[in-house]
C-alpha cells in the first residue's frame, strides 16, 4: 500500500498488535493514502422496517452500496439518519 510517500503499514493480526503499534509508531512516517474512512455501528437494531420500492430504485441503491463496499440496508439507514440529522 505504498506510493513512495512513506513507510508501508505493517500487517497487524490482532487488536493487541494494533494497540502496541499505535502506542509506539509515528504515523506521520507512514503512507496512509490507501486508507479510507469507516463507520462502526454499536447500537443494536431493535426495530424492523419492511417497504416496497420500485425495482429500478432498489437496483440503484444496491449498486451504490456495492461501490462503497457496504450492505445496501446500511446505505438506506445512512440516508435516513442523514435526513433526520438535518
Amino acid at each position: 500500500m505504498s506510493n513512495g510517500k512513506g513507510k508501508q503499514m505493517p500487517v497487524l493480526h490482532s487488536d493487541e498488535e494494533a494497540e502496541a503499534f499505535v502506542e509506539t509508531a509515528d504515523l506521520s512516517e507512514y503512507d496512509l493514502s490507501g486508507f479510507k474512512p469507516v463507520q462502526f455501528e454499536f447500537e443494536k437494531k431493535s426495530a424492523q422496517l419492511n417497504m416496497r420500492l420500485p425495482e429500478a430504485l432498489l437496483s440503484a441503491i444496491k449498486a451504490k452500496a456495492r461501490e462503497r463496499g457496504i450492505p445496501y440496508t446500511r446505505l438506506i439507514r445512512e440516508a435516513l439518519e442523514k435526513t433526520i440529522a438535518k
